[in-house]
């Protein structure tokens, strides 16, 4: 049964978030200088997993923050995180959160739950607002959505997906389920696709029956739809193929799978892939820290084209994939597409590409001709019978 739930003592209100836009334009211009710049002059060392101690680690003693340990580097992954030999975690963007009042949009309403005491596991929740005659009572499509970050930072509660996700719901009339799952290195893969496939239950159970107010009344069972931008598009991916091998309660499908620039590589390029030697030891030495070494670079969950035989199982009816033109990742979801739709998989694909963009660039500039015509498209998708 759901709690109510609200993010903590570095929750900002409204009135700064004036300020939400420079993470992410961080994020999005750092990571291609760190993929395009510095990583081809870094040494070809083999991949390195480092140990991640952890809570539960019987052989682990925490260390005072005064101690060499806490001050010395075990792994680095700019600009987004920082592991100390301490096992102290150091995230330097992505941190910021807001509560579900912040960022007013008149016509929707919000609110935060707890899903999971034990784990932590919350949703945020985005509904049309039924009270002032903007929305009709009919049963809403029911999206939930995986946020970015690389596996290791952002939220559901970061600024710019509640800015991003408010509006979405407003101009779809779409009831939204934001996913916070748990982040690497604390938690390295797989607990976040076990966090997201838990959520969907989640959601199911309560459109069904309830307690959740907002899926039982609202919420279409018929119309469920996954979404993930980046690191979350993986998620998704990863997520619905669970799904459909393992199958969801009283036999409900997921009726689409939107991915969002997703996180996809491989040992091998794929089409016009940069080939750089660094960028793709980087790229799999990242891989290996958010996993803790337990998946190679090849497997399914980070690379689908290494077992296509198994996306007949994709549990969804169809797929949409975002691509944009200047995107590190964009010659995979190109791969992607051109593989699901030669596959056994009886659901139908379509790809949208925006031109002259980056990485998620409708994150950091959301109020462009560019990023509205995206949303669009995505609403459009999200509402198709």
């Amino acid at each position: 049964m759901g709690a109510s739930f609200k993010p903590g003592a570095n929750s900002v209100c409204a009135s700064p978030i004036i300020k939400r836009y420079l993470p992410i334009v961080l994020l999005c211009t750092l990571v291609y200088v760190v993929a395009k710049g510095w990583i081809g002059s870094w040494p070809r060392n083999p991949v390195f997993v480092p140990r991640i101690p952890s809570a539960s680690d019987q052989n682990h003693t925490p260390v005072d923050s005064s101690s060499k340990l806490d001050s010395e580097l075990e792994y680095d992954f700019p600009p987004f995180v920082r592991l100390y030999k301490s096992g102290r975690v150091e995230r330097l963007i992505g941190t910021i959160v807001v509560p579900s009042s912040a960022i007013p949009i008149p016509g929707v309403v919000s609110k935060d739950v707890i899903i999971n005491e034990k784990t932590g596991l919350a949703v945020r929740l985005y509904m049309p607002d039924f009270t002032n005659g903007t929305a009709s009572e009919q049963k809403l499509p029911i999206l939930i959505y995986i946020h970015g970050g690389a596996f290791v930072i952002e939220s559901a509660f970061s600024p710019v997906y509640h800015k991003y996700l408010k509006t979405v719901a407003l101009k779809g009339n779409i009831l939204i389920v934001s996913v916070d799952y748990r982040l690497a290195p604390e938690h390295p893969l797989p607990i976040a696709y076990d966090d997201s496939i838990e959520a969907v239950k989640w959601v199911i159970a309560n459109a069904k029956s309830g307690p959740e107010k907002y899926l039982s009344e609202h919420g279409d069972l018929s119309r469920i739809l996954l979404a993930g931008d980046s690191a979350g598009g993986n998620i998704a991916h990863n997520t619905v193929m669970q799904a459909g091998k393992e199958g969801l309660d009283d036999g409900v499908r997921i009726k689409g799978l939107i991915l969002m620039n997703p996180y996809f590589w491989g040992k091998e390029p794929v089409g016009k892939e940069n080939r750089d030697a660094g960028l793709r030891w980087r790229m799999e030495s990242t891989w290996g820290f958010v996993c803790a070494g337990k998946y190679e670079i090849d497997h399914p969950y980070v690379n689908p084209l290494s077992l296509q035989d198994e996306w007949r199982k994709l549990g969804c009816d169809r797929v949409l994939m975002t691509v944009s033109e200047l995107d590190l990742f964009r010659e995979r979801g190109v791969a992607y597409v051109d593989g699901l739709t030669k596959s056994d998989w009886a659901g139908t694909v379509e790809m949208y590409e925006t031109m002259g963009e980056d990485h998620v660039y409708y994150l950091s500039k959301p109020d462009s001709d560019k990023s509205w015509k995206e949303m669009e498209h995505v609403i459009s998708f999200i509402n198709r019978p």
